[in-house]
């Protein structure tokens, strides 16, 4: 299980995060909705050790999240981020195969390969194996960074469960791939998976998701009065 315990994140003097804590457990699709600058990211990044909080703790299966040597955590944990730039001619496939690093000894076996080939056959990329990356519409691309995370924790470790953080994974996708991602992130959720994703469309949410968690700004909650 993965804890966010009484997390306060702070920048300046803007609380971010104030006192936030949640669960993640294997087998669960858990969606984070809220207005923009609410905090959504932040508390996933917190979740991924990018964000440091004021206050508060991170827990992997009982353990400090800084206690974890970031091999070991890139086997189990895989992340999906808002924005993932890469202007390097890599071809589709060889970015997806990016996601096997934590798992290669040397040179890539053809296991790593076909993991890498099933992953994009999963979010329909399969025929953009071959192309420039750079080249990729935003959603061809959004499908592609999918498979490469999906390809990190493809197998379950020993003993242990595997974790996906999502950040607005469908933001670039037409309707039909924004329904595939979340079925996606079900399917792996059904098998041993604690799945963490940052939504906007409520309706998605609740198709997908077996808890919503909202998180408001202090405006949200006090908003102003209108003269």
């Amino acid at each position: 299980m993965f804890e966010a315990k009484n997390i306060t994140v702070q920048i300046g003097a803007r609380k971010i995060l104030d006192d936030v804590s949640l669960e993640l457990k294997s087998g669960e699709v858990i969606a984070l909705i809220g207005a923009n600058g609410a905090g959504k990211s932040t508390l996933l990044k917190t979740f991924c050790g990018d964000v440091k909080p004021k206050s508060g703790e991170i827990l992997l299966e009982n353990r400090p999240l800084q206690s974890w040597h970031y091999h070991e955590l890139a086997r189990k944990r895989a992340v999906l981020s808002q924005y993932s730039e890469m202007n390097f001619p890599f071809m589709a496939k060889e970015v997806a195969l990016l996601g096997r690093n934590p798992h290669i000894r040397g040179n890539e076996s053809k296991k790593d390969l076909e993991i890498v080939n099933e992953a994009l056959e999963l979010v329909e990329a399969n025929h953009l194996a071959n192309q420039n990356y750079p080249t990729l519409s935003g959603g061809e691309k959004q499908r592609v960074q999918l498979a490469r995370v999906l390809a990190q924790i493809w197998e379950k470790p020993n003993d242990s469960a595997r974790y996906l953080f999502l950040d607005e994974p469908t933001s670039s996708l037409d309707l039909s791939h924004q329904h595939l991602t979340l079925q996606t992130a079900r399917k792996f959720a059904e098998n041993e998976t604690a799945v963490l994703v940052v939504l906007h469309d409520l309706n998605l949410a609740a198709q997908y998701a077996d808890k919503i968690n909202l998180i408001c700004c202090a405006w949200e909650l006090n908003p102003p009065r209108l003269k």
